[in-house]
């Protein structure tokens, strides 16, 4: 009976072993790869999508900068009437299509009437049509404010592209290191749950063999303690598990903003560690020589300064003096069709400060945001060139160190199952096999933290090239 009672209890250590490399514990469940897990985030999650809103706030930016060049109609009417006399009625009504290099084009008609008239309003019976031009030939000919606005309209659409994929790409580092360590926890709880069998086997095999006189009192004590001990580590697993899991479920959602809960029935991809890099593409993009020139951060500083180079111009165009010159042709509207020369309106608009201290004071300061940005450029540059080398260096060495670590796990294996054929014999103890055991159970927590972390370097040499496509 003794013989059978050992034998028993080394089938059961092999059997352990057998089950955590093969993954049998898992074939009843279902398996949420890291990819499908990607999907959900890139398509659902809501901050996701609202990453996508800032290009949407861009174009109707836009939009809203067009819509200084849209044409205008205006209408003035004003009339008083006192004691049953018509003071005046004044109608001025006028169309102005606004240009690119700040040329205005008007037309307009003109009917007054009223027995106190301003005599500088009267007008034909029938009216005055005008028809003319506004043009500046100092300020505001090459460039001026609405200029400067649409033209920023349109590089702050860049911009907004490049800020989207920078938060998106921050959005789905943080969704896959949270499942890096939902997977973490789930291998941990599953090995410290095996063990957890083993012991109360181990623990009643002992009992069974003090019962037959054929092991000491004492041993059930060792055997109890190794017992508990597995039990308090798989307790403290699977809380770690289950905090995991509600982390996870953070990321998780469905169309119309419905969050969704991760299922028991579920269980991480076992072999991440070999499909990571071609899932996050961080092995094609070091292969395809990935230059920084077409990075986000890159690509938004670029844009401010391009933004900052329109405000210098407008501020430098501010030092030339504002001379507006204006011209209107006036007609009769019944004889709009015979131009005379001498019907005309001209105006002269001239300002010129004689100190310039607020212009050259805004010129300066234009200058010095573009050199600040330009240097941040510079620094980002060498920082992301830095970084990149150095994350690839990272994951070369914890590929290295991942592979040692399962060679480690494999050696102690084979120590645990030679230790259990000598107990088998006689020739062991209770307590060698414990301290093999535990030195497993070390050596596989470091093999599962290792690819734990080598997925993490993987995400955030992900994260660091911000490509999110």
């Amino acid at each position: 009976m003794k013989y059978l009672v050992l034998c028993f209890l080394h089938f059961t250590f092999i059997l352990q072993a057998q089950v955590m490399n093969s993954g049998v514990e898992t074939k009843q469940k279902q398996e949420f790869t890291f990819n499908e897990y990607l999907g959900y985030v890139k398509k659902f999650h809501p901050l996701v999508k609202t990453a996508n809103l800032e290009i949407n706030k861009a174009q109707a930016n836009l939009m809203a900068a067009r819509g200084a060049f849209d044409p205008k109609i205006e209408v003035d009417f004003d009339k008083k009437q006192f004691k049953g006399k018509d003071y005046y009625s004044l109608l001025n009504s006028s169309f102005k299509i606004p240009t690119w290099y700040g040329v205005e084009i008007k037309a307009g008609f003109e009917q007054n009437e009223g027995y106190y008239l301003n005599p500088e309003n009267t007008v034909p019976n029938p009216g005055l049509t005008s028809i003319g031009i506004s043009v500046p030939i100092g300020q505001g000919l090459f460039i001026n404010q609405r200029m400067a606005d649409l033209r920023k309209a349109k590089m702050q659409l860049q911009l907004s592209q490049a800020e989207r994929k920078l938060l998106a790409v921050g959005i789905l580092y943080d969704a896959s290191v949270a499942y890096f360590n939902w997977k973490k926890n789930y291998e941990e709880f599953q090995m410290y749950a095996q063990y957890n069998t083993n012991a109360q086997t181990r623990f009643d095999a002992i009992k069974s063999l003090i019962q037959q006189g054929d092991k000491r009192a004492i041993d059930s004590i060792e055997a109890s303690i190794s017992l508990k001990s597995r039990q308090l580590s798989m307790e403290n697993s699977r809380l770690k598990l289950l905090k995991s899991k509600l982390e996870l479920s953070n990321f998780l959602w469905l169309d119309n903003s419905i969050p969704m809960e991760l299922s028991d029935t579920l269980y991480p991809e076992l072999l991440l560690e070999n499909t990571i890099q071609e899932t996050l593409k961080t092995n094609d993009l070091l292969a395809q020589d990935f230059t920084i020139e077409k990075h986000p951060k890159i690509n938004a500083l670029e844009t401010k300064i391009d933004m900052l180079e329109v405000e210098r111009k407008l501020k430098a165009n501010l030092l030339l003096p504002k001379i507006d010159l204006s011209y209107s042709y006036l007609s009769e509207p019944q004889y709009i069709d015979s131009y005379k020369f001498e019907n005309y309106k001209i105006g002269v608009n001239f300002a010129y400060p004689l100190f310039l201290r607020k212009e050259r004071g805004g010129l300066k300061l234009a200058e010095f945001k573009i050199q600040e940005t330009t240097n941040s450029l510079q620094l980002e540059r060498q920082q992301l060139t830095n970084k990149i080398k150095a994350q690839n260096e990272v994951i070369q060495s914890l590929n290295k160190q991942r592979l040692m670590a399962n060679d480690l796990v494999s050696s102690y294996n084979t120590m645990l199952q030679s230790e259990e054929r000598l107990f088998s014999f006689g020739e062991s103890s209770l307590f060698l096999i414990n301290s093999r055991e535990s030195s497993l159970i070390t050596a596989q927590l470091t093999a599962i933290a290792l690819r734990n972390e080598f997925c993490v370097s993987n995400a955030e040499l992900y994260k660091i090239m911000a490509n999110p496509d």
